[in-house]
């Protein structure tokens, strides 16, 4: 009883934390990503009593809790998006969650076969893990509200990649499953791949979030504007729609994390002034916020309680060279061609954050199926999960400020020439 009444508290404390922490860590250029990851380790090194934070002891919370706040956070994304969807007007993330995500798998699964001595579904499983940008951890490189200013090129370009590459990276995540399968069984793998992990999971997921996105903005929108029928403007309805086309989406056996992506941006895209999107997203907002405090929290206790004890040097230096090249080359190859300025480039390039996704996928298939090096592979996501919330925490808010002072300035400039 002791032990669930001080987990509450310290749930309480780090939601409270959260409602003015943020406003201090942008004041003085950090991301408050990395105040509640040192909370974490203060806490766990002071209080005996709190649950025990491993994740790979505590699997089954791992993949609920991390699948609740990266739906939340998928749905939160796409209703700030203020570009409305075009094939021509999303070029750049389309790109980033198919080129550059492809060079990211390709390059992790070469490093961890030469380099770790990775079996093929071990590599393949830590590339499609660490291979897309978080949309939990990413919101000091993301958008602002909707229709609120806050939608430059770069900013954009990574909010609709954390959006979409979720639902990119599940069918590596079941190649690599399909493959720790076969090695242990034999069983062909290839073709249930790619017919139903590859092409009808995404087909359902894009299909079902689209009708059920549409049939969202009818219920709350079109409906109560059209006919006399009472309006529900409760921001309620963006986390309960969440979750409402996840379960459909996983039911009918689809992406849930793209149909709730879909959904949003469908929804998004009905009426894009309409101050009711703005109460959708604030809600999410908020929720997504708690939730992140306490997995910060329980992050940060995991690192003292040993996620990092299977590290080694060689690992540590591929984890580093992931972040600091494979993903900033892979990005600006993805960017060959998208008419932008290169510095806009090579910031969609360097904030790729990795984040609580990463941690969900693993535990996902590690749930599945026994992999030969679970260990390693914990200990690998987390440093380079750390790395990212460190480097991109102090990094991210300055750059971002000074892109937007260029950005200003150069619009100023167009004005005056015109």
């Amino acid at each position: 009883m002791e032990s669930y009444i001080i987990s509450i508290t310290v749930i309480g404390v780090a939601a409270l934390g959260m409602t003015w922490i943020p406003i201090l860590t942008k004041k003085i250029n950090i991301s408050y990503s990395i105040i509640f990851l040192l909370f974490g380790m203060l806490i766990y090194s002071l209080i005996d009593q709190l649950p025990w934070p491993n994740p790979y002891r505590e699997q089954d919370f791992t993949i609920h809790m991390t699948e609740l706040i990266v739906i939340v956070a998928l749905m939160g994304s796409g209703l700030k998006i203020d570009h409305p969807f075009s094939f021509k007007e999303w070029k750049a993330p389309f790109r980033l969650v198919t080129i550059t995500m492809l060079i990211s798998i390709g390059s992790m699964i070469a490093l961890a076969l030469w380099g770790l001595g990775f079996d093929l579904p071990s590599a393949v499983l830590l590339g499609a893990v660490l291979a897309p940008t978080d949309p939990v951890l990413a919101s000091d490189v993301q958008v602002g509200p909707p229709n609120e200013g806050e939608n430059d090129a770069v900013r954009f370009s990574l909010t609709a990649e954390a959006g979409l590459n979720d639902g990119m990276a599940f069918p590596f995540t079941w190649l690599a499953i399909g493959l720790a399968v076969a090695s242990q069984t034999g069983e062909p793998w290839l073709a249930e791949w790619l017919g139903r992990d590859l092409f009808y999971r995404i087909g359902a997921g894009v299909a079902i979030g689209f009708i059920l996105g549409k049939v969202i903005t009818y219920l709350f929108f079109h409906l109560p504007e059209r006919y006399e029928v009472p309006h529900a403007r409760d921001g309620l309805v963006a986390v309960s729609a969440t979750l409402m086309i996840y379960g459909i989406t996983e039911l009918a056996h689809g992406y849930g994390f793209m149909a709730v992506f879909v959904a949003a941006i469908t929804i998004r895209n009905y009426e894009m002034k309409h101050d009711y999107h703005h109460t959708l997203h604030s809600f999410t907002d908020q929720i997504e916020r708690i939730l992140l405090a306490i997995l910060l929290t329980l992050f940060g206790g995991s690192i003292l309680e040993g996620i990092l004890n299977n590290l080694t040097w060689t690992m540590a230096g591929i984890g580093l060279g992931f972040v600091l090249i494979v993903r900033p080359l892979g990005g600006l190859i993805g960017l060959l061609g998208v008419p932008m300025k290169m510095r806009e480039k090579v910031a969609i390039s360097f904030f790729g954050i990795k984040g609580i996704g990463s941690f969900f996928y693993l535990s996902f298939a590690l749930k599945e199926v026994e992999f030969a090096h679970k260990g390693e592979l914990w200990s690998m996501t987390a440093f380079i999960v750390l790395i990212s919330i460190v480097l991109h925490g102090l990094t991210a808010s300055t750059t971002m400020k000074k892109l937007k002072i260029r950005y200003i300035n150069e619009q100023k400039q167009e004005k005056e020439m015109a």
